[in-house]
């Protein structure tokens, strides 16, 4: 069962400051995995002594499932993983911002809540603002994943991705869609769908040469009403 907290209320909009990359990591020159809504966790917590070569972090919007995931992870002594609490369209972006040039490789959305109504649409996770904030950050051939059970949810993310001309589709535009996801481990939203039979739509994007546009229109108006205007994207 999902459980939701309203990223729009005043509690969620307060700019958090986040620890640096070096108060995080033993090696923070390592190549970092961002995985935004990581829920309680165990998805890294499994995956992170698979790839010990990588570094990854998950922040969530919910309080205590950060707390559970980062008493795991002291627990059992993982040291390339760790877990922030945060609003990641309100904190996020200084974040990345000061991280080092190249550090960010791969930055993952898995399942994110769907909020369904649509006057609830501007509190899904991705939006141009933060889809600006990942895309100035990633460099040059590297990868953005998305999946989602909700085949509504993963179209909007799609077509805003799409629309910003930032990323390439790792199989092409004719049948973008992976049958199978990237990762080494399934979450655990993955794993039950997969078991209760529930399609699940996955899409691998690899970060071009092309400079983030201003997207002017709100994320809840894509894709018929949105406009760009070709300028840099501080001027958000």
């Amino acid at each position: 069962m999902r459980q939701h907290v309203n990223p729009l209320s005043r509690f969620y909009q307060l700019p958090l400051e986040l620890p640096g990359i070096h108060e995080l990591y033993e090696k923070p020159e390592l190549p970092l995995h961002l995985d935004i809504g990581c829920a309680r966790g165990t998805f890294l917590l499994d995956l992170s002594p698979l790839e010990e070569s990588w570094n990854h972090l998950g922040v969530e919007i919910r309080q205590p499932l950060v707390h559970a995931a980062n008493k795991d992870r002291v627990e059992l002594k993982i040291k390339n993983v760790n877990f922030l609490f945060c609003n990641a369209n309100i904190s996020l972006h200084s974040w990345l911002v000061a991280l080092p040039q190249g550090v960010l490789q791969r930055v993952s959305i898995q399942f994110p809540d769907p909020w369904f109504k649509k006057r609830h649409h501007k509190r899904r996770i991705l939006d141009p603002s933060l889809l600006a904030s990942i895309a100035n950050t990633l460099g040059v051939g590297m990868q953005l994943y998305i999946q989602s059970d909700v085949f509504e949810v993963i179209n909007s993310m799609r077509q805003l991705v799409d629309i910003s001309e930032c990323f390439d589709s790792s199989k092409g535009l004719s049948s973008p869609w992976l049958e199978e996801s990237p990762m080494m481990l399934p979450t655990e939203r993955e794993a039950y769908a997969l078991e209760k039979g529930i399609p699940i739509y996955r899409l691998l994007y690899i970060r071009n040469e092309n400079k983030f546009p201003y997207i002017s229109a709100p994320c809840e108006m894509l894709p018929n009403e949105i406009r760009l205007i070709n300028t840099n994207v501080n001027t958000l």
